[in-house]
């Protein structure tokens, strides 16, 4: 038996196109790149005709479960040193646990029907009720060839060019029976170039499982294992007490050089989907875009012309209008120092997503380089936090708030806190479930070191910058008595303007939130960094445009409470992407534990709580660079 790949495996997410789209992709901007160069110091292995080619291999994963596990959790052969291999922070953030194998397999020489191990009995240990458990939550086995992922092929319905499934499954369910996989055909591709290099450089793996039961034969050399011929009955768990393991290993030739052997990893079965997606939302998205801006400015034009003209007068013409608040609407909001934090925090999300987009866009953050993004991310926001204190400190000193220190310290630690302590408690569930997915308390104790260590001081240090400037320059003075607030139309409601103004910037985003959640949740390759570079800077402008259009409206309606407003107005599209959250977990995934919903959620929960703020952070800088530039232009008395 074979495995079946075909199904409930989702898009394979990729980077490479045909050369329509490539041009496509040119077109629209330089930065949509189809293939990256490859991290530096990441370099090419050669190896001579015979020599030992290392299999590795990681953790299980499970779509069902989303409990990593150690390999040797389950029975399999076990070689002399499995030499844990010394992961970086990103790795073990994501649960892998890259050991070694007790594969021998050398360059260039085909195996047939190679026996891993003595036989391994079923009886011993809970291994069968183990290996049953695994089929049932279909958890998948990912092995390692030269730092290449091995994956499984399968060809789609209705597609002639095979696709690269990222690793094979523990085995497979038919009939109430239980089948396990225990011979496996590896064909590695070697790349040989004598005018570059010596030797060979590996640029493919590909393994097809099978379920087979072993006959065995006596020759002169002993015991022999015979795997051969398709009609091999299947090992059955019910049936069959002992387990051999065996492998073939087919080298194939290849044109294809290292520089470009993720490419078929990375290729997309249904890109043309993914592009035209995109390429929709990003045009509706201008449209709307282009069409609000236009409007806005020819009304504001008409009204700068029109106060300007009425202040050049002689006649005196009672004011009207966003000029008729010109004295309050820079007023000190309500809850001010949470205001600041969070357009703080925000600011430092936004530039952290930007600088680990573009590093990854243009090749830094290499697919080679596994858990790049997260550790990326991690330092980028850590170093960022300088940026966090002096933002929040700008504004509060515009509000004239006194407390700097709280302000710091809430900025310093709130965004930082939730962080940790959803992190915190998902990690407790993963170290009571013993996954491999639980952080060990040392790299804990350097996730602190990094928090206390670096970004605290990092935000005092941006806090201090930030309160020794003089206060930002405001055009308008601010009256000490507030002026009464009419009542506003259905329309002009907080309620309504936050829920259909959020519906933009989540539209912006929808298509490329989709094929990313497929890539953390199904466990399937993602590398668009180009697009996802493109669809942040639509999500940008979109987020500004909107939130300066609906405070325009709400300032001629006479509300000046335009601060949370405009903060809202963007901010709520993060709860439009939980909601996409709780959709995507009922229409695409099978989870059905206690634990995996809580990592589910708690992560999702974070990832809108960090696009609120990154949104609402957006919204609120654009429109008080919005305010100080309309108001500055207009005459006051």
């Amino acid at each position: 038996l074979g495995p079946s790949p075909g199904a409930n495996l989702g898009p394979v997410v990729a980077m490479q196109c045909d050369r329509r789209r490539q041009r496509l992709a040119l077109a629209l901007a330089s930065i949509l790149p189809a293939e990256a160069f490859y991290l530096p110091g990441v370099a090419p292995s050669e190896y001579r005709q015979g020599e030992t080619v290392h299999l590795q291999v990681n953790k299980l994963t499970s779509v069902k479960t989303q409990l990593p596990y150690g390999f040797y959790t389950m029975p399999f052969c076990q070689p002399q040193d499995r030499g844990d291999s010394t992961e970086s922070l990103g790795e073990i953030l994501l649960g892998d646990q890259v050991e070694n194998s007790a594969f021998e397999i050398k360059m260039n020489v085909n195996e047939t029907c190679k026996v891993l191990c003595e036989p391994i009995s079923l009886k011993d240990d809970g291994n069968n009720a183990t290996l049953k458990d695994m089929i049932d939550n279909e958890y998948q086995v990912n092995w390692l060839v030269d730092n290449l992922p091995a994956a499984t092929p399968y060809t789609r319905a209705g597609s002639s060019e095979p696709t690269l499934h990222n690793g094979f499954p523990v085995g497979l369910k038919r009939g109430g029976r239980y089948y396990l996989h225990n011979h496996f055909k590896l064909t590695l591709k070697h790349h040989t170039n004598a005018d570059e290099f010596v030797g060979f450089r590996i640029v493919g793996a590909e393994v097809m499982p099978r379920s087979v039961v072993h006959s065995w034969t006596e020759d002169q050399s002993g015991h022999k294992a015979s795997c051969e011929g398709m009609n091999t009955p299947p090992f059955d768990l019910d049936s069959d007490h002992k387990i051999t393991y065996s492998y073939d290993v087919v080298w194939i030739e290849s044109e294809v050089t290292w520089a470009t052997r993720w490419d078929n990893y990375l290729r997309m079965s249904d890109a043309q989907v993914h592009w035209f997606s995109i390429i929709n939302s990003v045009m509706v998205v201008l449209f709307l875009s282009a069409m609000v801006a236009m409007i806005l400015a020819r009304a504001l034009r008409r009204d700068i012309t029109k106060y300007n003209e009425i202040a050049a007068g002689d006649e005196v013409l009672e004011e009207s209008g966003w000029k008729l608040v010109h004295a309050d609407v820079f007023r000190k909001p309500v809850h001010s120092q949470i205001l600041a934090m969070s357009v703080g925090s925000g600011t430092q999300l936004l530039v952290m997503s930007f600088v680990t987009v573009v590093l990854a866009a243009v090749g830094f953050v290499s697919p080679a380089y596994r858990g790049g993004i997260v550790q990326t991310m991690l330092m980028v926001f850590t170093f960022l936090g300088i940026i966090a204190g002096y933002v929040s400190a700008r504004f509060y000193k515009m509000f004239k708030g006194e407390n700097w220190k709280r302000v710091t310290l809430i900025t310093a630690f709130l965004y930082p806190g939730v962080l940790f302590i959803v992190f915190f408690v998902v990690n407790l569930f993963l170290w009571a479930r013993k996954s491999t997915g639980a952080v060990p308390f040392l790299s804990i104790v350097a996730l602190m070191l990094l928090w206390f260590g670096i970004s605290v001081p990092l935000v005092f240090v941006g806090a201090y910058l930030g309160f020794s400037k003089p206060p930002v320059d405001l055009p308008v003075r601010t009256n000490k008595i507030p002026r009464q607030i009419p009542a506003q139309p259905w329309f002009l409601k907080p309620w309504f303007t936050c829920g259909v103004g959020a519906i933009l910037p989540f539209g912006a985003v929808f298509t490329e939130l989709f094929f990313i959640m497929s890539s953390v949740w199904q466990h399937q390759f993602y590398y668009l960094f180009g697009l996802l570079m493109l669809v942040l800077i639509i999500l940008v402008v979109t987020c500004a445009e909107i939130s300066i259009t609906l405070t325009y409206f709400q300032l001629t309606s006479e509300d000046y409470n335009w601060w949370w407003r405009s903060f809202f107005a963007s901010a709520c599209s993060g709860v439009y992407v939980f909601i996409y959250s709780w959709i995507y977990f009922t229409t695409r995934l099978q989870i059905t534990q206690f634990v995996s919903t809580v990592i589910y959620f708690g992560y999702m929960g974070l990832l809108s709580y960090t696009l609120f703020l990154i949104t609402g952070s957006v919204g609120t800088l654009a429109t008080f660079l919005f305010l100080r530039l309309i108001y500055g232009s207009i005459k006051i008395d």
